[in-house]
């Protein structure tokens, strides 16, 4: 699975003019499944997303995680971070899951971060969202199960 994070003050997302997620501090995940990936990849996303040591500490260090600080997590669907730029300039997504497949991992994906104590907000998966941000640092992290 592969995960854009963003540390921010504030995040929404809104489908069809309605709000179906937002938070206040905490992390936008933009997460996409990739063909072959299995709840194992989702598990071990969402464990390292949980734990990942983004937030600053009384030190002004970044040392502190969404856990640790109380935050929530936005998480929204984004297939196109499967984009393969390789060739030409029309990007190829066919390293995507399959959208059943996608749609079902997401969805895991999402439930892990809340077993895990975090407090979670969602877009709908396949629709066309409008996401707003208000990026704190900013931060932005890339992760890849594949990588890891």
């Amino acid at each position: 699975m592969r995960a854009l994070i963003q540390r921010v003050s504030e995040a929404s997302v809104t489908v069809d003019g309605e709000v179906t997620g937002e938070i206040g501090h905490g992390l936008l995940v933009l997460v996409c499944a990739m063909a072959g990936d299995s709840e194992a990849q989702a598990d071990q996303l969402a464990a390292k997303i949980s734990k990942l040591r983004i937030f600053k500490d009384g030190a002004g260090k970044m040392n502190r995680s969404v856990l640790d600080t109380g935050g929530s997590v936005l998480v929204v669907s984004q297939f196109t971070l499967a984009a393969d730029t390789r060739r030409g300039n029309r990007p190829g997504f066919s390293g995507a899951a399959a959208p059943a497949e996608g749609e079902r991992l997401y969805g895991y994906f999402a439930d892990q971060l809340t077993a895990l104590g975090l407090k979670i907000a969602k877009g709908r998966f396949g629709a066309d969202m409008k996401v707003r941000l208000l990026n704190d640092g900013p931060v932005t992290i890339w992760m890849d199960t594949e990588q890891a």
